[in-house]
Formats: C-alpha cells, sequence, structure tokens
C-alpha cells in the first residue's frame, strides 16, 4: 500500500507524527505538504494529493489542516475521490466500508495525535463492504 500524505502550516508536527506511525507499520507514505509553519494555502495541497490518488500513483490519500474541512473540500473536486473528514474512529471505519473514501482528512486543532493514529489506523483497516454501499458509491459519482 502507497498513501501520499499533505498538510498545511497548521499541521507540519502531526503529520510527521503520522508519517512516523504509519513508517512503522512498513507503510511506504510520501509528503507532498507544508515543511514549514509558515502559511500554506491548503487548497495546494488537497488538490495535489487527491490527483495523485486518483491518477493511480498512490492507493490512498491523507490530508490534515486546522479542522480537516478545507482540505476535504478541495479534494472532493476531483472526479474520483471521495473525502472524509473524520474526528474519531467509528467514522473513519464507516467512511471506508460504506462510501469507499480514498482520502482520509482531519484537523490537528481539533483531535490530538495520539487519537490520529487510531483513527488512521481504523481507517487503513476497513474495507469497502460493496453491496447497497456501490450503487450508491456510482450514485455519488454521477453527480455533476
Amino acid at each position: 500500500m502507497r498513501i501520499v500524505i499533505a498538510n498545511d502550516h497548521a499541521s507540519v508536527e502531526m503529520k510527521k507524527e503520522i508519517m512516523e506511525h504509519l513508517r512503522s507499520k512498513n507503510i511506504i507514505c510520501e509528503d507532498v505538504g507544508a515543511r514549514e509553519n509558515e502559511s500554506a494555502d491548503y487548497p495546494v495541497y488537497g488538490e495535489k494529493v487527491a490527483r495523485l490518488v486518483a491518477n493511480g500513483t498512490y492507493d490512498l490519500g491523507i490530508l490534515i489542516c486546522g479542522t480537516g474541512v478545507g482540505m476535504s473540500l478541495a479534494a472532493n473536486r476531483i472526479d474520483g475521490i471521495r473525502a472524509a473528514v473524520c474526528s474519531e474512529p467509528y467514522t473513519a471505519k464507516l467512511s471506508r466500508e460504506h462510501n469507499k473514501t480514498n482520502i482520509l482528512c482531519f484537523g490537528s486543532r481539533v483531535i490530538g495525535s495520539e487519537l490520529a493514529k487510531m483513527i488512521v489506523d481504523t481507517w487503513l483497516s476497513a474495507t469497502f463492504e460493496g453491496g447497497r454501499h456501490q450503487r450508491r458509491i456510482e450514485m455519488i459519482a454521477a453527480i455533476k
């Protein structure tokens, strides 16, 4: 599994912790986010990760900004992307099982690093259930 991860200026430290956590589990992850705490425009990073996931360069993406909302809005503009903001593990699990999310978003100003790691682990361990959910994914994709 290959994961691309990005952040804005509010989330540099949390990104580093999440990347270290992923690498400790032998998950390949690539950082394309802000590297300093100076102001960075989250739409740039949201789009970058979304395009890399949509074109198949990476299997999944993780986006971290202050709340996760701005990144998710930018990412969801790209065809084929289903990005969800998750602030606890249950939503992360169901976002994968029911919505086949391919980008996880969360906010470094909303949750702490340990909860973020739990959310990431739960999201990565969940699998899409298909069935009735596939029809709904197709319905979402048809919205233009």
